[in-house]
C-alpha cells in the first residue's frame, strides 16, 4: 500500500501548487489578466476530455511485459517533470501575449503528462483487492499520500507568499529551482513504485472494442452516470478553496500569510480523519456516510462566505480556521470512499460486459475531478475580472463579496445538489456481494 501511495504524494505536491498558487502567481507576479488565465484553465479541461479517456483506454489494452498501468506511468514521469518546470520558468523578456501563450502550452503539457500517470495509477488501485471494504483502505492510504504531498506544497505556497510581501521578483527568481527539485522527486518516486510493486495480469479481460464503444459502456452504466456528476461536485469544494482562499486572505482579511495555514489545517485534518471514515463506512455503509459527508461539506464551505461580514480580523481568523477544520473532516470521506465505490461500479460493468475497463472508468472520473478544478478556476478568473479586481491594490466591497461567494456560496450550492442526487445511488453492499458471487461463478463454470 505504501509503494502504491508514493506517486500520489508527488502528484499531490505538484497539483497543490498548480491548483492553489498558479492562478495567483500568474496574475500577481507575471501580471497576466485573470480572465486570460481562467480561459487557459477552462480550455485545458476541454483537452482533458480527449486525453483522459484515451490514456485510460490504451492502458486497459496495453500488453507490455511491465504491465498495463506501470508502462504508462513510466512514460509520463519525465514529461510531467519537464512541463512542471516550464510553468514556473517564464522568460522575463516575454510581453503579456507571449507570457499567456507560454503558460497555455505549459498548462496543457503538464495536465496531459499528469494524466498518463494518474489515470493508470487510479486504475491500478482498483485491481489490488476485490473486497468491498478493503478497497476503502487502499484508496484511503493513497489519499493520505496525496494530502501529505499537498501539505508540503502548501508550505511552499506559504513561503512564496512571504516572498511576495518583499517583492514579486524574489518569487519569480526562486520558483524555477523549487520546480526542478519537485520534478526530480516525482520521477524518482514514480520509478520506485513502478519497479518495486507488481501488477496483476488481466489480458483475458481487456476491452475488445474501440474507445467509443468503451465510453458508451460507461454511459450505459446507470451507477457510473450518477457518480460522474457526484465526483465533479465532490471536488468543487477543494477547487474553490484553492482558487479563492489566497485572494480572500489577502484582499478581504488582509492576512495573506494565514491562507496556507488554513489549507494545511484542511489537509492535515483530512489525512487524520480517513481512518474514522473507513470505520464508519464499515458500520453504516459506504453510501450513507458519503451522503452525510456531502451535507457536512456544504454547510462548512457555506460558512466561509460570512468572512466578508465579520469586521474584526481576529474573529475572521478563528472562523476561517474552524471551518477549514470541519471542511477537512468531511472531505476525507469523499476522497476515500468515492474511489472505493467507483471500483464497485467497475465490477458491475465486468458482470455486464465481461471486460475490466478500470482505465476508461477512472479516466472519466479523473476528468470530472480536473474539470471541477478547471471550471472553478475559469469561473474565478471571469468573476474577479467582472467585479473589477485590480492586482496588488485595495479591493472594493463588490470584489470582496465576489471572492467570498466563490469561496463559500459556490461550493455550498454544488454540495447540496450533489448530495440530493446521490440519494438515488443503489449499488450497496448486498448488491455488490451478488455481483462478486456471479463473477466467481462465471470463473468456475
Amino acid at each position: 500500500m505504501v509503494l502504491y501511495a508514493l506517486p500520489s504524494a508527488a502528484a499531490g505536491y505538484m497539483l497543490s501548487l498548480v491548483g492553489l498558487y498558479l492562478m495567483k502567481y500568474s496574475t500577481d507576479v507575471l501580471l497576466i489578466a485573470p480572465a486570460t488565465m481562467g480561459a487557459i484553465f477552462g480550455l485545458s479541461r476541454i483537452w482533458d476530455a480527449v486525453t483522459d479517456p484515451l490514456v485510460g483506454y490504451l492502458s486497459d489494452r496495453t500488453q507490455f511485459r511491465l504491465g498495463r498501468r506501470r508502462t504508462w506511468m513510466l512514460l509520463g514521469a519525465v514529461p510531467c517533470g519537464i512541463s512542471y518546470c516550464l510553468l514556473f520558468a517564464l522568460p522575463v523578456e516575454l510581453d503579456e501575449t507571449g507570457a499567456a501563450l507560454w503558460m497555455a502550452l505549459a498548462v496543457f503539457a503538464f495536465y496531459t503528462a499528469m494524466t498518463t500517470i494518474m489515470v493508470p495509477h487510479l486504475s491500478w488501485g482498483a485491481e489490488l483487492s476485490k473486497d468491498y471494504y478493503e478497497r476503502n483502505k487502499i484508496f484511503g492510504i493513497r489519499q493520505v499520500g496525496s494530502f501529505v504531498g499537498g501539505m508540503l506544497g502548501l508550505l511552499t505556497v506559504g513561503w512564496f507568499s512571504s516572498l511576495e510581501a518583499q517583492g514579486t521578483d524574489q518569487v519569480r527568481a526562486i520558483a524555477p529551482t523549487v520546480a526542478i527539485v519537485a520534478a526530480v522527486l516525482m520521477v524518482a518516486i514514480t520509478l520506485l513504485s513502478v519497479f518495486f510493486l507488481s501488477e496483476q495480469s488481466a489480458v483475458d479481460k481487456r476491452p475488445k472494442n474501440g474507445l467509443i464503444r468503451a465510453m458508451a459502456d460507461v454511459w450505459k452504466n446507470q451507477h457510473a452516470r450518477l457518480l460522474i456528476i457526484v465526483s465533479f461536485i465532490e471536488n468543487i469544494g477543494m477547487a474553490a478553496l484553492g482558487a479563492a482562499a489566497l485572494y480572500v486572505a489577502q484582499y478581504v482579511m488582509h492576512r495573506i500569510e494565514i491562507a496556507p495555514y488554513s489549507i494545511i489545517t484542511y489537509l492535515l485534518t483530512s489525512a487524520l480523519f480517513i481512518p474514522l471514515w473507513i470505520k464508519l463506512a464499515k458500520r453504516h455503509g459506504k453510501i450513507r456516510v458519503w451522503f452525510w459527508s456531502m451535507i457536512g461539506s456544504a454547510f462548512s464551505y457555506g460558512g466561509l462566505f460570512f468572512l466578508v461580514l465579520i469586521p474584526q480580523q481576529g474573529a475572521q481568523i478563528v472562523v476561517l480556521m474552524f471551518l477549514s477544520f470541519t471542511c477537512g473532516v468531511f472531505a476525507a470521506c469523499g476522497a476515500t470512499i468515492g474511489p472505493s465505490i467507483q471500483t464497485d461500479v467497475i465490477d458491475y460493468d465486468e458482470l455486464i460486459t465481461g471486460e475490466r475497463k478500470e482505465g476508461v472508468y477512472f479516466a472519466v472520473w479523473n476528468f470530472a475531478l480536473k474539470s471541477a478544478s478547471g471550471v472553478t478556476l475559469m469561473i474565478t478568473g471571469f468573476v474577479l475580472s467582472a467585479a473589477g479586481f485590480e492586482p496588488n491594490e485595495e479591493q472594493t466591497r463588490t470584489v470582496q463579496f465576489a471572492m467570498c461567494a466563490l469561496l463559500g456560496l459556490f461550493p455550498f450550492t454544488c454540495y447540496i445538489a450533489g448530495a440530493l442526487m446521490f440519494r438515488n445511488f443503489e449499488l450497496d453492499e448486498s448488491k455488490h456481494s451478488e455481483i462478486r458471487t456471479a463473477l466467481a461463478a462465471r470463473v468456475n463454470a
